[in-house]
């Protein structure tokens, strides 16, 4: 150990600056040495030498080549041989060891990792965080500015934490003490978990879990949902604040369990299986979101549970995986029909917006107009067509079938009217269902208004052109019955015809000895032809 020397005593303007290097030459080589050589004046190629030796050391340790000396060494040792004649022109000041001490930590030791127990944690306004880490044999002391430790995540850093630093080892000039300068903490273990999630993931995806051809579609207007969570975690309340503000007539169907710890996987599994089922107790969900804040690997390594995964396949209901942040992704994430990034961003994707049913209604209500607009326009049509067909030129048989079709035709138009009006009033039902419980009151007031007087405005016109149509038919009917021929018999003529019904105009029609029908106004007589 180099102890404390003070320099330039027998000068008071001049400033004072002190080295205390108090660090044990086995916290940082492999090897043990027990002493610096003991004359840092006289002997400086020895001292240069020891300390190359430690950063060799260190070096081979990391398992890197050490770099070259920069280029001059040669001269310096020629230096110091000539300084052995003189020893007064190599005295050093206290800084000016510990910064030459300094560039051969920080050149040797730049990038390293390092594993231990945290203590004697604390955090500065400024945000740097200061701590000892410890182990059995040694303690280090460590540096975590704030520019590093806003990287950490959400890892909370506390005494009796087991971790692994990355960092550079560092003199602290104004009191000569090295320490570590931490850029990157991890939890130990976690290159260990890592691992597992890997392996993991490459055998589920070989046995098709990751498939997007087995997803399902997510309802576009869920009515239940079913939440997996912890009741007292921040991702419920924000989930749960999420969907009050965009679709507040929703029905959430909360499963408790716990999300961390031993037993949390096969809560959760089970709580998947449940909703999925439909139990009387719970009732059907439309959708299962598995759900909770973010955290490290380990915190959240129960979403990395194969029984989880396979639970999560196995469910007969979509299920929305939001675990954690965005940058977290586990095999729950892979597993299920839909991945959100965050709580919120799941009840983002899960809540209808009020504004779009109510345009959708809207749609729905301009539908129905053109719809019955375009039915009118072709019984119109038909109509004409009817009025305009040969229907005066064959006036028994045209009558029965224009009678025919005309039923035939209020039939299929009452029949598409109301089957029409109740698939569009089925829609609007569930329409307006789903707007009670998230659009304002008045506006779900006003269109309905507008959806009676538009259905009493066509039943209207409706009645009224079936009524005209009755009436047209009604004097065609009185025409036709002028024109009828049984008129024509009650005036003394007859009709004859042979027994297939056929009409006899002409004598060439019947051979000798046919029989033949003659229809009176009263009745039919049989006669026989003889010449």
């Amino acid at each position: 150990m180099i102890s404390r020397r003070s320099v330039g005593e027998g000068n008071q303007n001049e400033k004072h600056s002190e080295l205390q290097l108090g660090f044990d030459m086995p916290q940082i080589l492999p090897g043990k040495i027990d002493s610096l050589p003991p004359s840092p004046i006289a002997k400086t190629t020895t001292r240069r030498r020891v300390l190359r030796s430690l950063v060799d050391k260190q070096a081979s340790y990391q398992g890197k080549p050490l770099q070259q000396e920069e280029e001059g060494n040669s001269d310096k040792e020629a230096d110091d041989s000539k300084s052995r004649e003189n020893p007064r022109d190599t005295i050093l000041s206290v800084s000016e060891l510990t910064q030459r001490i300094s560039r051969l930590l920080e050149d040797g030791l730049d990038s390293l990792w390092v594993e231990g127990e945290i203590s004697n944690f604390r955090r500065q306004a400024s945000g740097h965080c200061y701590f000892t880490l410890k182990d059995e044999g040694s303690q280090l002391s460590c540096v975590l500015f704030a520019r590093s430790s806003s990287m950490q995540g959400d890892l909370q850093l506390r005494d009796g934490l087991q971790v692994c630093l990355l960092g550079q080892i560092g003199v602290y000039h104004p009191r000569g003490q090295y320490q570590m300068m931490v850029r990157l903490v991890r939890p130990k273990g976690e290159g260990v978990l890592q691992a597992r999630f890997e392996e993991l993931k490459r055998r589920l995806a070989a046995e098709g879990l990751f498939d997007q051809k087995r997803k399902r579609t997510l309802p576009s207007f869920p009515q239940r949902i079913g939440v997996i969570t912890s009741p007292t975690g921040a991702a419920i309340r924000d989930f749960l604040q999420v969907l009050h503000r965009r679709h507040p007539g929703l029905r959430v169907v909360i499963s408790p369990v716990r999300v961390q710890g031993k037993g949390a996987a096969s809560e959760i599994a089970a709580a998947i299986t449940e909703l999925s089922q439909c139990s009387e107790a719970i009732g059907s969900v439309d959708v299962i979101v598995l759900t909770r804040g973010g955290g490290s690997l380990e915190d959240l390594w129960e979403f990395n549970e194969e029984e989880v995964a396979w639970a999560i396949a196995a469910s007969s209901v979509p299920v929305v995986s939001a675990v954690g942040h965005e940058i977290d992704f586990t095999i729950a994430d892979f597993v299920a029909d839909l991945r959100a990034p965050t709580p919120s961003a799941a009840a983002e994707l899960l809540a209808a917006d009020g504004l779009g049913v109510m345009e959708r209604v809207c749609s729905l209500v301009g539908r129905i107009g053109r719809e019955a607009v375009a039915l009118l326009e072709r019984n119109d049509a038909k109509r004409q067509l009817l009025s305009g067909s040969a229907l005066f030129r064959e006036p028994l048989r045209r009558f029965d079938e224009a009678r025919q079709t005309l039923d035939r035709t209020e039939e299929d138009f009452t029949g598409m009217v109301r089957l029409r009006m109740e698939r569009l009033r089925g829609d609007l039902l569930n329409s307006l269902a789903m707007l009670a419980a998230s659009h304002p009151r008045h506006m779900l007031s006003m269109a309905k208004q507008e959806i009676i007087a538009l259905n009493a405005q066509m039943e209207s016109i409706i009645g009224r052109r079936l009524e005209s149509d009755k009436g047209r038919m009604g004097r065609v009917a009185a025409a036709l019955s002028a024109l009828n021929p049984e008129a024509t018999l009650a005036r003394g003529y007859s009709i004859s015809r042979t027994l297939d019904g056929k009409v006899i105009t002409s004598p060439s029609q019947v051979a000798p000895g046919t029989v033949i029908r003659i229809q009176l106004a009263a009745g039919e007589i049989e006669s026989v032809r003889k010449s």
